[in-house]
C-alpha cells in the first residue's frame, strides 16, 4: 500500500533486530511484486486467455473485476488486521491466501472458477498489500526507515515496468495456456517470502488492537459489487436479462452504498473516517482521483484487447505499453515531488491530468483510422501518458497529506487508495457496455466476435476488415471517455486545491519594502 498503511505505527522501537532488517526488506518487495505483476501482465494475456477458455467479454470484465472488487473493499480492513493481529502474522496469512489462491487461479478449468479464484486473490491481496510498506516501517527505525522504503519503492518500480514485458514474451513464445503461469510463478516468490518471515524475522506485537469493522467491509462489498454488476451485465448480448433488472441492481447497489456511509458515520471505529471529507481539499483530491484512475484503469484494460485482437500485435510488443508509465513515474517522482513541495499540489495535478487527457485523446483519434503502428504511434503516446502520470501521483499524495492533521495522514492515503482502486473497478465495469454498444453498432458481430477476443477460426478478409475497423472505433470511444475525464480531474484539481502562497516582499529595517 502507500503511506496510508503508516497511520498508527507510532512506535519508537522496533520489534526486528538489525540482521533481520534485510529479510522484511526482501520479503515485502516479493510481496508488492506478486500485487504488481498479477495485474498488469493479466491485461496483456486476456485476448489468450479468452481464446483458451473460451471467456466472454462480461467474463473477461469480472476476471478483472472480482479481484478488484475484493481489495478495495476489504483494503483499510486488511491494513487494520495487522494492527490487530500483529504485522507480520497478518503479513503471512495474507500472502498464504494470496498464492493459495493464485494456483488455483492457474488451475482454473473455466472462467466462472477463475472468476471465484480472483475474487479470493482479491481478499488475500487486502491483507498483503498495506502488510507490505507497514512492516517495514515497523522492522526499521526512523533514522533508516526512509532509505529502505526508497529501496523498496524502486524494486517495485522495477518489477512493475519489467513485468509486463516479460510476461509478454513468454506469452508469445509458449502455446496458449501459459497465461496460467502469470499465476503460478506467485507459488515459489510467495512460498520465498513466507520462508523468509517466519524462519528470520521475529513476531512483533500487536500496536494498538483495532476493530476491524467487518460489517462495514461487508456493505461496501455488496454495494460496489451490486453497481458493478448491474454495469457489467450492460455489456452482455440482450443485457443479460433485461435493462430494466440490470438498472435496478444497480440502484440496490447505490442503496448499499448510502447504507455503508450511515454505517461508517455511526460506526465507533469505522473503516472509512467520513469526517475527512468535509475538507474541501481533501474531497477534491480524491475526486481529481477517481476520474483520473477511472480513466487510466479503463485505457489500460482495455487497450492490450485492441492491439492483440485487433491489430494483431504480439504480446511481446504489447507488453511494452506498461513500461514508458512504470518508468517515468520511477524516475521523475522525485523532481516532480519537490517542485510540489515549492509550489503546491495544485499546478502538476492539474498539468499531470490535462496531458495524460492528451494522450487519451490522441488515442481515440489513432483508433479511428487506419494506421495501427505501435512503436510510431501508439507508443509516443503512452510515453505521454506516462510523463503525465508521472506529473500527478506525488503530488496527489502531497495533496492529500497536506490537507489532512498530522494524525490523520494514515487514514486519509487509506482512503485516497481505495478511491482509485474502486475508480478502476467502476470504469471497467461501465465502459464494457460502451464497447460491446458500439462493437455491435459498427458491425464487429458480422464476424461472429465480441471486442477483444481472438478468433478462433478464419473469417472472411471483409469480415474481418469490418471486425477490426468495428474494435477501433469500441476503443476509440473508450479513449474518448476517458479524456474527458482526464480534463474533468483537471478542472477538479484546479477548483478544489489551494493555490501556492504568494510571497511576501521583505521589509527593511525602517519598514518600508525591499526591492
Amino acid at each position: 500500500m502507500d503511506a496510508g498503511v503508516l497511520g498508527g505505527l507510532a512506535a519508537t522501537e522496533t520489534f526486528c533486530p538489525q540482521r533481520s532488517r534485510r529479510y522484511v526488506l526482501v520479503a515485502a518487495i516479493l510481496a508488492s511484486a506478486l500485487g504488481f505483476i498479477d495485474g498488469s501482465v493479466l491485461s496483456i494475456a486476456m485476448p489468450v486467455l479468452r481464446a483458451d477458455l473460451g471467456a466472454s467479454l462480461v467474463e473477461a470484465q469480472w476476471i478483472s473485476n472480482a479481484y478488484a472488487l475484493t481489495l478495495s473493499a476489504l483494503i483499510l480492513a486488511g491494513g487494520a488486521a495487522g494492527d490487530r493481529f500483529g504485522l507480520r502474522r497478518a503479513f503471512v496469512a495474507g500472502i498464504a491466501l494470496f498464492i493459495a489462491a493464485s494456483i488455483a487461479c492457474a488451475l482454473a478449468p473455466t472462467a466462472p472458477l477463475l472468476i471465484l479464484f480472483r475474487a479470493i486473490q482479491g481478499i488475500g491481496a487486502a491483507i498483503m498489500v498495506p502488510g507490505s510498506l507497514a512492516i517495514i516501517a515497523k522492522a526499521y527505525p526512523k533514522a533508516e526507515r526512509g532509505r529502505a522504503i526508497g529501496i523498496w519503492a524502486a524494486a517495485s518500480a522495477l518489477t512493475t515496468a519489467l513485468g509486463p514485458v516479460l510476461g509478454g514474451m513468454v506469452l508469445s513464445s509458449f502455446g496458449a495456456g501459459v497465461w496460467r503461469m502469470i499465476f503460478a510463478i506467485n507459488l515459489p516468490l510467495g512460498a520465498f517470502a513466507i520462508w523468509l518471515l517466519l524462519a528470520k524475522v521475529p513476531a512483533d506485537s500487536p500496536a494498538h488492537p483495532r476493530g476491524l469493522d467487518l460489517g462495514g467491509a461487508a456493505l461496501a462489498t455488496g454495494a460496489f459489487g451490486a453497481m458493478a454488476y448491474g454495469l457489467t451485465a450492460m455489456s452482455a448480448e440482450g443485457g443479460n436479462g433485461s435493462m430494466m433488472v440490470n438498472i435496478a441492481v444497480f440502484l440496490i447497489g447505490l442503496a448499499a452504498l448510502a447504507v455503508f456511509l450511515l454505517w461508517e458515520n455511526s460506526h465507533r471505529e469505522p473503516m472509512v473516517n467520513l469526517r475527512l471529507f468535509r475538507i474541501a481539499a481533501f474531497s477534491g483530491a480524491n475526486a481529481a482521483t477517481f476520474f483520473l484512475y477511472f480513466a487510466l484503469s479503463a485505457v489500460l484494460f482495455y487497450l492490450p484487447m485492441l492491439l492483440i485482437a485487433g491489430w494483431g500485435l504480439s504480446t511481446a510488443e504489447a507488453g511494452f505499453i506498461f513500461l514508458p508509465l512504470s518508468a517515468a513515474i520511477a524516475l521523475l517522482s522525485g523532481p516532480v515531488g519537490r517542485w510540489s513541495d515549492r509550489t503546491g499540489a495544485r499546478l502538476p495535478i492539474t498539468l499531470g491530468s490535462f496531458v495524460v487527457g492528451v494522450a487519451f485523446a490522441g488515442l481515440a483519434i489513432l483508433a479511428g483510422t487506419d494506421f495501427h503502428g505501435f512503436w510510431s504511434g501508439v507508443f509516443p503516446l503512452a510515453m505521454l501518458m506516462g510523463l503525465g502520470m508521472a506529473l500527478v501521483v506525488s503530488p496527489l499524495s502531497t495533496a492529500i497529506m497536506t490537507s489532512v492533521d498530522d494524525r490523520d495522514t494514515g487514514a486519509a492515503s487509506g482512503i485516497n487508495n481505495a478511491v482509485a482502486r474502486i475508480a478502476g473497478l467502476m470504469a471497467v465495469a461501465a465502459l464494457g457496455a460502451v464497447v460491446g454498444l458500439v462493437y455491435a453498432a459498427a458491425g464487429g458481430g458480422a464476424s461472429g466476435t465480441e471486442f477483444g477476443v481472438l478468433p478462433q477460426s478464419v473469417i472472411e478478409p471483409a469480415a474481418d476488415a469490418m471486425r477490426t475497423a468495428a474494435t477501433g472505433r469500441a476503443f476509440q470511444a473508450v479513449a474518448a471517455i476517458s479524456a474527458v475525464m482526464c480534463f474533468i480531474a483537471a478542472i477538479t484539481a484546479w477548483l478544489t486545491q489551494p493555490a501556492p502562497p504568494v510571497p511576501q516582499p521583505e521589509e527593511k529595517p525602517d519598514g518600508s519594502p525591499a526591492h
